[in-house]
């Protein structure tokens, strides 16, 4: 009924299976990259199970209901017990059909989240420290696990940008969506007169890649190291930790210091360039889907304005889905809740074919 899902289910199973080979277990990497997968398929593997088991519960309960024409008492238990059966069924599928119209980023867990300064100034840095806040407390309260990958704090705070790996149960399904432009109006702190400035910040949601599904040999990098730089401190401008690795053919380069270590340092580095490949090979198949799309709202475009956080009305507004939330205190404070769920709704019915013009509150 669901040929992806079944996909995923036998892969599951493949996964399992080579979890137990000796050669995997040797080579720790590997081990590590296929239990996240093997756990990211869980939930669809554990669905597909049910349903199948599910089917012939009911294939059973229709051939007692006919083997027991004479028996009314036993032909109404069946009965009820086939009603019962065909319910869940109905139920299950639904949630089948939710999983299928995510396609692969509800069995990705792990993402890269990169957040950085536009136009704007010190103002646009301090949003992206407002931002940031914002995202590590939806992130704590979904119970995700994050990690700074990189930074660059600004002079007045902030952030010129920020680099955030971040795992968990559906993350990157969940955050996908963040990515795009975000457009802040307010009055600035160090704006004596009281005018309203508009700043911009950009947000780049990556599926975190791993080394088996983006493969990168040895002689396509170039990998350089040097000491940090920035203010003052012991592990500054002391030792060699920084490390900058360049992808030669794309040109896609990554600079990681904020480890002591400069193989931390390095391994950061491939992690952020893999997912950085990924969301450029990606980015051509969005391409290839767009003029079957109306909207492409997981495309990822940093250029493209997807948000307004407007401090004077206390609103934020959604502009892929028209969507308006008079709540920015409680968004800004972490309650991602309704923009996550109503993107998710627009993107399922869009992939189902059945959204023509986008929500209203």
């Amino acid at each position: 009924m669901f040929p992806s899902l079944d996909a995923k289910f036998d892969r599951f199973h493949e996964l399992e299976s080579q979890l137990q080979d000796p050669a995997v277990i040797a080579d720790t990497e590997r081990m590590i990259e296929l239990q996240k997968e093997h756990g990211a398929l869980q939930s669809i593997a554990t669905a597909v199970a049910k349903h199948r088991t599910l089917l012939g519960d009911i294939a059973a309960a229709e051939e007692m209901q006919s083997e027991f024409g004479d028996d009314e008492e036993a032909a109404r238990y069946a009965e009820q017990e086939l009603a019962e059966l065909t319910r869940q069924r109905a139920v299950l599928e639904e949630e089948l059909e939710e999983l299928a119209a995510s396609g692969d980023t509800i069995a990705r867990g792990g993402l890269i989240m990169e957040l950085r300064a536009g136009t704007g100034g010190d103002e646009a840095a301090l949003f992206v420290g407002d931002l940031l806040q914002m995202y590590l407390r939806y992130i704590d309260a979904r119970g995700w696990a994050c990690e700074t990958m990189s930074s660059s704090p600004s002079d007045l705070g902030g952030f010129k940008e920020i680099t955030l790996g971040i795992t968990g149960e559906r993350a990157f399904h969940e955050l996908q969506f963040e990515s795009g432009g975000h457009r802040v109006q307010r009055v600035p702190e160090t704006e004596s007169q009281g005018r309203i400035q508009t700043s911009m910040a950009t947000v780049a949601v990556m599926p975190e890649a791993t080394a088996v599904e983006v493969e990168i040999p040895a002689d396509e990098l170039q990998i350089e190291t040097m000491r940090s730089q920035g203010p003052g401190g012991q592990k500054v401008n002391k030792t060699e930790s920084a490390v900058r690795i360049t992808h030669v053919p794309t040109g896609i380069a990554v600079r990681i210091q904020d480890e002591k270590s400069q193989h931390k340092n390095k391994d950061k580095a491939m992690k952020v360039l893999r997912s950085r490949l990924l969301e450029a090979r990606e980015a051509e198949a969005h391409a290839e889907r767009s003029e079957q799309r109306r909207t492409l709202i997981g495309s990822g475009d940093r250029s493209q304005r997807i948000r307004t956080y407007n401090y004077p009305q206390g609103r934020v507004t959604d502009h892929r889905i028209g969507l308006t939330l008079h709540k920015l205190d409680q968004v800004l404070g972490g309650d991602l809740s309704d923009l996550v769920r109503e993107m998710l709704e627009f993107d399922r019915r869009e992939r189902l074919g059945l959204s023509d013009e986008p929500n209203k509150p």
